[in-house]
């Protein structure tokens, strides 16, 4: 992997270098670790003239392999306490002979960027923009293996839930079994909070669960994800506990369904990102819940759940192989809940077989 890691950091200084700065520091942690390996909390990343150091407050955990810094990178631990990474990188970077460094402007705080320019006041700071973010946009195989395997882990917590006994429990315990079970099978943890939903709070994005307990003849919408070496995926599916699903419950699901595939089979190399959020968003709209829709059909995920691309009406950009998002209109109606069906997918082009589907739990409407 140190090869890897000296790659992007390459990647990354052509870019500098191009637009005027020799050196960069990146603070962003889900930025450091892409360039550096795993790094202590906190820990900043110099891109320096003469040699890149990995600038830590603390030494890190180097106990778990993965969890360990790229060894070609100097490691540089503060001395005494309070320091800020940051301003000791731009004080390494003067010694250095710098005299422009390329900083994550939108980022830093007020506050750290004016410690750095009092620290360093001859040094010409300049923006790095979303650099980072967009070398991190398209992934190598074995990120997206580390992704494949926290699918694997969120699909298996994901599967022991619904064999168990769900009447009667609130959205807090059952979220909270599933975000063990996930550090049970191997995950780093839980991606993002899981959202557990039931009743008419179902279908709802970004649901917190709640002390509701689940009822006979709920939907019930769960969204998850597991974390594994860093990488985050994401998995969404609705159910009807109890009985027989009623009739608005099918057609409901039927349509999400449908527009939930008709995102996935645009997912192709060279497809705009508005097209695929047109395709899955138009099936929806079609039917009459124009007003009922989320403001994204998906987004791209990695070191981080909610990455570039965003699918989106206003999205801007083509999708690059290789390049791992996810899949999720849904439907909430007010007072009766509603249908949210999630996938993370890799794009990949029709004669590796089209995309990659990660998460594979049934989409099936199942009556629990």
């Amino acid at each position: 992997m140190s090869e890897v890691y000296a790659v992007r950091r390459t990647r990354l200084r052509e870019h500098c270098n191009a637009s005027g700065s020799t050196a960069a520091l990146v603070s962003r942690p889900a930025n450091v670790r892409y360039l550096s390996g795993a790094a202590p909390e906190n820990a900043v990343l110099l891109l320096g003239r003469t040699e890149d150091v990995l600038v830590c407050a603390e030494p890190p955990d180097d106990r778990i392999p993965h969890n360990r810094p790229d060894e070609a990178l100097r490691l540089h631990v503060m001395t005494g306490i309070g320091g800020d990474p940051a301003v000791e990188a731009a004080a390494l970077a003067v010694a250095q002979g710098v005299d422009a460094l390329a900083v994550e402007e939108h980022h830093l705080t007020v506050t750290r960027h004016r410690a750095i320019r009092d620290a360093a006041p001859r040094l010409r700071l300049t923006g790095v923009g979303g650099a980072v973010e967009q070398l991190r946009v398209v992934k190598d195989e074995e990120e997206i293996s580390c992704l494949r395997i926290g699918a694997e882990i969120a699909d298996q917590a994901l599967g022991e839930l619904l064999e168990s006994i769900l009447v009667g429990r609130t959205e807090r315990h059952l979220a909270l079994e599933l975000e063990r079970r996930l550090v049970d099978h191997g995950a780093d943890g839980p991606a993002f909070p899981t959202s557990v939903a039931t009743g008419p709070n179902a279908g709802r994005p970004g649901h917190r669960p709640t002390d509701r307990r689940v009822e006979e003849g709920d939907f019930l919408s769960v969204c998850l994800g597991a974390t594994y070496r860093g990488y985050r995926c994401e998995i969404g599916r609705t159910f009807v506990i109890g009985t027989a699903p009623a009739d608005w419950q099918i057609e409901l699901y039927d349509l999400v369904f449908c527009a939930q595939r008709a995102g996935r089979e645009s997912l192709a190399p060279g497809a705009a990102c508005r097209d695929v959020d047109r395709a899955a968003r138009q099936v929806l709209d079609s039917a009459g819940y124009a007003e009922a829709l989320p403001v994204l059909t998906g987004h791209g995920v990695g070191l981080e759940i909610d990455e570039d691309p965003q699918l989106t009406p206003a999205a801007m950009g083509k999708l690059d192989a290789c390049v791992p998002v996810t899949v999720e209109p849904g439907v909430h109606l007010p007072g009766r809940g509603g249908v949210r069906i999630d996938d993370t997918l890799v794009v990949r082009p029709e004669a590796d077989g089209g995309p990659e589907l990660l998460t594979i739990t049934t989409k099936e409407l199942l009556a629990l």
